[in-house]
């Protein structure tokens, strides 16, 4: 490692360490106090209550039967992780600023930061579901984020270190890369699944032409609610690939697709 490169790892510990001892922030994890009552929500209802709480979806991340969503709260600065399971929030809490575009005061941040300076990049490809909340060191987050962005970007797998943090984060990265590349068939590890159907490319479109496009790619329409008011949660399997997602959809617009596990179409 370059003496230039120690000093920007030291230099950017430092500043969030500074930071941190400025104002105390919320312990990361800890499930927040104003949403507590949303866990088990249906996700179309949830978002709605998050939206009207003063939250701002950041980003979403599908995972293989749980979906991740991340919500910045501008007015009190505090970032949130849901996870969706089956259509319904399963848990929901704090976590780093970071996490959400935000600069933050914490430990978390410091190793995020810190392992960013280490390998030369600007911000980590992996966020915290993916970390899966191992690492609170520089060391194993760059470790992690190292075998993360090999596994993502299909490189050889190099763990010379011979560091567990490496080797989760080739695998977590393969995962992630299979998930959105999902659309091409084969390119599901482990799976066996023939021609796995990508849906995240539907989120954002009109709820009638998502409704065309699933069945286009061979999914049939399983369960129709109308939770209320504008909400509107959908089922939908696909036998080929034996697919199980739910659609929530707002004011005749798709906000949202969530893999399920098999039973919840059954």
């Amino acid at each position: 490692m370059s003496r230039h490169t120690l000093k920007s790892v030291f230099a950017c510990v430092s500043i969030a360490a500074l930071v941190a001892g400025a104002a105390p922030a919320p312990a990361v994890g800890a499930a927040p106090s104003d949403l507590a009552d949303l866990v088990g929500a249906r996700g179309s209802s949830g978002e709605t209550q998050m939206l009207n709480r003063g939250y701002a979806l950041h980003h979403a991340s599908q995972g293989e039967e749980t979906s991740y969503t991340y919500w910045w709260n501008s007015s009190v600065k505090k970032c949130v992780r849901i996870a969706t399971t089956d259509g319904r929030y399963a848990e929901i809490r704090s976590e780093s600023g970071i996490e959400c575009g935000h600069k933050s005061n914490d430990s978390a941040a410091a190793a995020v930061v810190g392992a960013a300076a280490l390998l030369g990049v600007l911000a980590l490809a992996s966020k915290s579901h993916h970390r899966e909340d191992r690492y609170t060191d520089i060391n194993g987050t760059a470790q992690f984020e190292r075998g993360y962005r090999d596994g993502l970007y299909n490189q050889s797998y190099h763990n010379y270190d011979r560091h567990d943090g490496y080797s989760h984060g080739y695998d977590q990265g393969t995962r992630q890369r299979a998930q959105e590349t999902s659309y091409r068939s084969g390119n599901w590890p482990g799976s066996g699944y023939s021609g796995f159907a990508y849906t995240n490319d539907l989120i954002g479109r009109s709820t009638s032409s998502v409704r065309s496009e699933l069945s286009s790619r061979g999914f049939l329409l399983r369960d129709d609610l109308s939770p209320g008011g504008e909400g509107h949660v959908r089922t939908y399997w696909r036998e080929a690939s034996e697919q199980c997602v739910i659609v929530h959809s707002r004011g005749g617009t798709v906000i949202s697709v969530d893999s399920a596990r098999k039973r919840a179409c059954r």
